[in-house]
């Protein structure tokens, strides 16, 4: 017996995927979305550190070959340029979606109910990454106190965020 609150383990087929939702009006859509954005973003930060370390380690190795020259894309600037291609890549351009995303069953979704595309994606990837560190995670508060329960980067990138294949 499964429970419509909890996430599913598995990834919808593409099917499910390909729906364009009849109405982003229904208010279905955004039932527990805040819960499940918090958990998709736990699964994608989680992710996106196995991928710096990955590119460490790389860089790491490289560095010795070079005599020391990759050692300098090593740090903070590594991160973010991960992090941003990881956003931009899997929300934007036909995605909707990253794995933590999916794995929550939410999606993006632009204001025209169509999927994001690429600048979309970068700038709400940019815009959280700008505005939640500096504020320590406080200026996520405005999600509680907005329609659809939207954050300023997903109004500042024209994107919603809902709950997929209702």
């Amino acid at each position: 017996m499964t429970s419509s609150n909890l996430p599913s383990l598995t990834f919808r087929d593409a099917d499910a995927r390909d729906q364009t939702p009849r109405s982003l009006a229904d208010s279905r859509l955004y039932d527990g979305i805040l819960w499940r954005r918090v958990g998709a973003y736990f699964i994608d930060a989680f992710l996106i550190l196995g991928i710096n370390i990955a590119l460490h380690v790389l860089l790491v190795f490289l560095g010795f070959l070079t005599f020391g020259l990759s050692w300098l894309l090593l740090g903070p600037v590594t991160y973010l340029t991960v992090a941003l291609a990881y956003g931009t890549l899997l929300v934007g351009g036909g995605q909707g979606a990253t794995p933590g995303m999916r794995l929550f069953d939410i999606e993006a979704r632009g204001l025209n109910s169509d999927r994001p595309d690429y600048f979309q994606a970068f700038l709400m990837t940019a815009l959280f990454y700008a505005t939640v560190p500096l504020t320590s995670f406080l200026i996520l508060i405005v999600a509680f106190f907005t329609e659809r329960n939207r954050t300023v980067h997903d109004l500042l990138s024209c994107i919603t965020v809902i709950r997929r294949g209702l």
